[in-house]
């Protein structure tokens, strides 16, 4: 059981209908974060929620950086691949459809789940990236024809880059993805436009 190494919470799904969820939160957060916005966004669905495993000042991240914006590539690498290895070991221990798991992820947990797009692709058929940037450029261009993303981001958001969202857009699609880039009136906090696409990009 040692692929299970992340600390997590499983809730079993009630809808078999409904998409299982992958649930990644941002920095200092934790498994039991995104646990409330999963079964409000998709009621019924599973859901798998792993709490990052790298700590900044205490804090849980998914990957290492050396500073805001500036991160270790060869952690993200390598933690990327850890977590494509959970998600499979998690799908066969606890029986959920792997071939239709759908990341929600925030902030660091989104850019995870971009990095999960780009290095293991197999390992999610959609994603929620709120907030996200741009974190890898691989040199290999993954095929994620059939994928679906949700881009949620916020135009005066002190954290994102400006022209991150729209780069990461073309980089998903480049790759093959269905793109939908959503700009809100927002920070990097959540607003209830980031909820109401979420919910129907879920539910399309």
């Amino acid at each position: 059981m040692s692929t299970l190494s992340y600390q997590h919470v499983f809730e079993p799904g009630r809808d078999p209908a409904a998409a299982p969820l992958l649930l990644l939160h941002g920095t200092g957060g934790d498994e039991h974060d995104l646990l409330p916005v999963g079964r409000q966004l998709a009621p019924g669905a599973a859901l798998l929620s792993p709490r990052g495993d790298v700590l900044e000042r205490g804090a849980p991240r998914f990957f290492r950086r050396f500073a805001e914006g500036v991160f270790d590539l060869a952690d993200v690498e390598r933690r990327t691949h850890a977590l494509a290895d959970f998600i499979a070991a998690a799908a066969q221990h606890y029986g959920f459809d792997a071939s239709r798991l759908t990341a929600l992820g925030f902030s660091n947990g989104a850019n995870i789940a971009a990095s999960l797009l780009l290095l293991r692709p197999e390992s999610l058929a959609a994603a929620v990236l709120l907030r996200p940037m741009v974190v890898l450029e691989p040199a290999a261009v993954p095929s994620l024809a059939g994928k679906r993303v949700l881009i949620s981001s916020g135009n005066v958001d002190p954290i994102v880059p400006p022209d991150h969202p729209t780069r990461l857009a073309a980089q998903l699609r480049h790759a093959g993805a269905d793109v939908t880039l959503r700009t809100h009136a927002a920070s990097h906090g959540l607003v209830p436009g980031d909820f109401a696409a979420t919910k129907e990009f879920l539910a399309s």
